[in-house]
């Protein structure tokens, strides 16, 4: 016979569970006393769990008979053990019977048992292959970019068509959230526009004539300043600033609309949650972003100005009449012309990132680091694909 009997309140009857265990030829009797409650029956834990081996290496039982008669107490967490032993206990192919349960508790066991069997211990982390690896994650990225490809689409087609507030009531363009949106995202954008392009062709500037001027012409330093500022720097800067400035806030904003359940209600109601959330944001994209290119471009070049005036000696007056024969209508237009289609991007890729938030705050924080980190990338590629045509047409 083995016992395990856990020690007695002192002058009070047996109220802390205890286990007998009794093997002959037909198998194993299993006789369980006392209270078997959650605040007892951490003293048998361990117990249970050795018997799941026990009966089947040391005892080598084929049958085991649960004897419930002497139980004074079960709730959940007892019932737990009981039925987590049998289930185990049936995977070694061992036939378990229980006894003398009150009828009262057969519901009990009965709830607990099936959650038992459907409980599964978390799987030890696999490592595949490196291989496997790379194509399973090149394979989620592929679908990802699909679905944010179709919902782009989605967007842009919205865009194009209209408002489209109500379904069947034609446009209805609000042009008081379209003048919001242009003050917060194009004019309180001009400070740090002025500010950082300001900063950007002085550095140009610095670094060209420091080294053209080994060479003795550090007149061409006007030439490089014009010509890269007007054609990529301006843009892709004032771009890039949108993207983290305005992009991220487009993200937050129907995010947190989004996980408030407001775009559902706006569904419900009938109107189009693109037609209200992003069709005014895109259109102040698309006529804020050319605006502060040209801000940044003035901003550059007064900035480059400066620097050649104090550090290479060269006037206003010449930095002026040089930059006239360095650029062409051209030049200018190249880079106002990237604007508005790296508006739609920032824009679009921003809205998307929002509409995809979950119920969590969590989920607005990644949406907002991927929607800016999504717009940048692409605006740059996107630069790098119109300075490509611009050279194959010879713009």
């Amino acid at each position: 016979m083995l016992t395990d009997k856990t020690a007695k309140t002192s002058g009070s009857p047996v109220s802390v569970p205890e286990i007998t265990v009794t093997a002959d030829e037909s198998g194993a009797v299993i006789a369980l006393s006392g209270r078997w409650t959650s605040l007892s029956i951490a003293r048998v834990d361990n117990r249970m769990r050795k018997l799941e081996t026990d009966l089947a290496k040391n005892i080598k039982a084929q049958a085991v008979r649960l004897d419930m008669a002497a139980i004074s107490g079960l709730d959940t967490a007892g019932a737990w053990l009981i039925e987590r032993l049998r289930v185990a206990l049936s995977k070694q192919q061992i036939s378990v019977y229980i006894e003398n349960i009150r009828p009262s508790w057969a519901p009990l066991l009965e709830e607990v048992g099936a959650a038992v069997e459907r409980y599964k211990l978390p799987e030890k982390a696999q490592h595949p292959f490196f291989l496997l690896a790379f194509l399973d994650k090149l394979g989620r990225a592929t679908l990802a970019a699909r679905d944010d490809f179709l919902l782009a689409m989605h967007i842009l087609g919205a865009t194009i068509r209209g408002a489209q507030l109500k379904s069947g009531r034609g446009n209805g363009i609000s042009y008081a959230a379209i003048v919001n949106q242009i003050d917060r995202m194009g004019v309180g954008a001009i400070p740090v526009v002025l500010l950082m392009s300001t900063i950007i062709g002085a550095i140009i500037a610095q670094q060209g004539a420091f080294q053209l001027r080994y060479f003795g012409a550090e007149i061409f330093v006007v030439d490089l300043v014009g010509i890269l500022v007007l054609r990529e720097i301006g843009v892709l800067l004032t771009a890039i600033m949108i993207a983290g400035r305005s992009g991220s806030a487009i993200t937050a904003e129907i995010g947190s609309m989004k996980m408030r359940e407001e775009t559902d209600a706006l569904t419900v109601i009938g109107l189009n949650p693109v037609g209200v959330l992003v069709f005014p944001r895109l259109v102040a994209l698309v006529i804020v972003l050319p605006l502060l290119t040209i801000v940044a471009d003035l901003a550059a070049l007064a900035g480059a100005g400066f620097v050649a005036w104090t550090y290479s000696g060269i006037p206003p007056e010449a930095f002026l009449s040089r930059l006239r024969d360095a650029i062409v209508t051209s030049t200018y237009l190249a880079g106002l012309i990237k604007a508005p289609f790296m508006a739609m991007i920032i824009g679009i890729l921003a809205s998307v990132e929002g509409l995809k938030v979950k119920g969590s705050a969590e989920s607005l924080g990644r949406r907002v680091t991927a929607a800016v980190v999504k717009s940048i990338f692409v605006v740059i590629v996107v630069d790098g694909l119109f300075a490509i045509f611009y050279a194959a047409i010879n713009f």
